[in-house]
């Protein structure tokens, strides 16, 4: 789908405040995608990248939702369509990023990440189906999903879990709603972290080198404007994903 099939389309993308999520709200709107930003505590940038996008000449809101409530994100397709009309595309980017390893996982936080990561994009994508005729589903997961990751086990099953629940969708879905995932791997270092956390790790990357935020944009795009393409997982990883174990 070129960028003028796109033009008009109406996208609501989760945790798009902030990170990843703002470059693909971005990417959406200088593609003519109408956008709806939505964030849990990022007020402040998600007005701000309301208006970025603004100003490109599309239509953007802002809405706030925090996924370990199950009340808030029930309700956020239903409040989405009030405000925005139309949904076009649903790109479910929100997550958490723990760290536990197998010793130190609780059912706590197993549940929190299951919770974030897992059910409330799988809540969205099926309260998506049902409130509209026809759509397109990104779910961003992660390389770690092709092999392990040992320092963040709660967030790996979550992302796990998201993977076979896209693919089940994308099947019972079909054939109106197209549902994808897009799995990043070096492509922003952690909250807190400092661009060094990729410049160590490259050397576990085929391609030598690390990407950015564009790179997983650019995917979502090109999923979002595929008319015969569902049920499928871009690793947008240098090929990463090909040495199947992780450390974090």
């Amino acid at each position: 789908m070129k960028k003028d099939q796109l033009t008009g389309k109406t996208a609501l993308v989760t945790g798009a405040a902030k990170r990843i999520g703002r470059e693909i709200a971005l990417s959406l709107g200088n593609s003519g995608v109408n956008v709806v930003i939505h964030y849990r505590s990022s007020a402040g940038k998600a007005e701000k990248l309301k208006q970025i996008i603004e100003d490109s000449g599309v239509n953007a809101w802002v809405t706030q939702a925090t996924f370990s409530k199950e009340t808030d994100y029930s309700k956020l397709i239903s409040n989405v369509k009030e405000v925005a009309g139309n949904i076009d595309f649903l790109v479910n980017n929100a997550s958490i990023f723990p760290k536990a390893d197998l010793k130190g996982l609780g059912v706590d936080d197993l549940e929190k990440n299951i919770q974030i990561n897992s059910w409330a994009p799988f809540a969205l994508t099926r309260s998506f189906f049902n409130q509209f005729d026809s759509g397109k589903v990104v779910n961003l997961l992660d390389t770690r999903i092709a092999g392990y990751d040992w320092n963040h086990v709660g967030y790996y099953f979550s992302k796990v879990l998201l993977a076979r629940m896209t693919k089940m969708m994308a099947i019972r879905f079909a054939p109106d709603f197209f549902i994808n995932g897009v799995a990043p791997g070096l492509v922003i270092p952690p909250e807190g972290l400092t661009e060094s956390y990729l410049e160590e790790r490259v050397d576990r990357v085929p391609l030598s080198k690390y990407g950015d935020e564009s790179d997983v944009a650019e995917s979502v795009i090109f999923l979002l404007g595929a008319n015969f393409i569902t049920g499928q997982i871009i690793y947008v990883d240098g090929g990463r994903n090909l040495l199947h174990e992780f450390e974090g």
